[in-house]
């Protein structure tokens, strides 16, 4: 499953502009990107505190400055701190059972829907909704809002996620329309 082809088509959705920019980065830097970009898209009560830092960071002509500034802003480490391995399953967007809720993000963006789970065992759970879309390639992406992709999809479905505590609990998959 290449969930980085669903970042890509959200990339490639936002305008010209920003595929271009995307192009000037390297494999690695293009990877630790996307996987970082969930936390240049948040907003908070700026606003538009995302579509700031996203301009931030491509203004910065050199990967050493780019690097640099997601350092400074408290970004790099949320992707590095993890082992090779864990950053390629990430970037391929093979989450499991045990991540904690920001490796998830990182792999799949923000849920779609969030709810609370009351009488868990957990001091708090969360469920995590994600729409998924099957291509008929048999590739496999996140859906996102306003992609040409959906049209063509052969299969829709959910996936629920149960967060206990931050952590991963349970991955269950829904057939039909959402």
């Amino acid at each position: 499953m290449r969930i980085i082809l669903a970042l890509l088509t959200l990339s490639l959705a936002t305008g010209c502009s920003m595929s271009s920019k995307l192009k000037k980065l390297d494999g690695e830097e293009y990877s630790h990107y996307m996987a970082l970009r969930v936390y240049l898209d948040q907003p908070d009560g700026a606003g538009k505190r995302g579509k700031t830092e996203r301009k931030e960071f491509f203004k910065l002509k050199t990967r050493a400055e780019r690097d640099q500034w997601l350092k400074d802003q408290g970004h790099w480490d949320r992707f590095y701190q993890y082992a090779p391995h864990i950053r390629q399953k990430i970037i391929d967007g093979q989450v499991q059972v045990g991540w904690d809720k920001h490796m998830v993000y990182m792999a799949w963006g923000r849920p779609y829907l969030r709810r609370k789970l009351p009488g868990r065992k957990a001091q708090r759970s969360e469920m995590f909704i994600y729409r998924f879309e099957e291509l008929q390639d048999h590739s496999h992406q996140v859906w996102v809002k306003g992609s040409k992709d959906t049209y063509k999809a052969a299969r829709l479905y959910l996936k629920e996620l149960i967060v206990d505590d931050d952590k991963l609990a349970e991955i269950r998959e829904k057939e039909g329309a959402w």
